[in-house]
């Protein structure tokens, strides 16, 4: 990766933890879930609001890194509106781009600001950081799926 894309990726996620969007625990919700990064403390408690299969919210109250509460905004962004189904896609896609030790090339048009994180995937400690919220969302969005009627 070039210089010059390695700082643009660093601004984006200095952006979004700067300025978090979606952050804040609302109502409605059908889950609500708490996650545990051990290795550094990083922690997330996450609501998902589903309607009509689509991610209608998703809200947080999350403490950490700048890369774990850059990726919970990022993520938001990218889930909220999309049916279920896109937004697991999405999850997907970036759990790809994480676990690919950065030898994966991120796809723009799905992942947004979420190519930000490429860099990130070469640090394997660091991974799990960008991965609390996601994961986390993926358990709250399950579980939601599992108490609606």
């Amino acid at each position: 990766m070039s210089a010059e894309l390695d700082s643009l990726y660093q601004e984006i996620i200095l952006d979004h933890y700067k300025n978090p969007h979606h952050k804040g625990l609302r109502d409605p919700y059908e889950a609500e879930v708490h996650h545990v990064n051990p290795t550094c403390g990083d922690e997330v408690t996450l609501r998902v609001h589903v309607a009509d299969g689509v991610v209608a919210d998703v809200s947080y109250d999350s403490v950490g890194c700048s890369i774990s509460q850059a990726s919970a905004s990022v993520m938001t962004d990218l889930v909220i509106g999309k049916p279920v189904a896109e937004a697991m896609a999405v999850h997907e896609e970036f759990l790809a781009l994480m676990q690919g030790k950065g030898t994966v090339e991120p796809d723009e048009e799905v992942l947004e600001d979420g190519i930000a994180f490429a860099g990130v995937a070469k640090f394997p400690a660091r991974v799990k950081c960008a991965l609390l919220s996601w994961m986390a969302w993926k358990d709250a969005t399950t579980r939601s799926l599992e108490e609606t009627p």
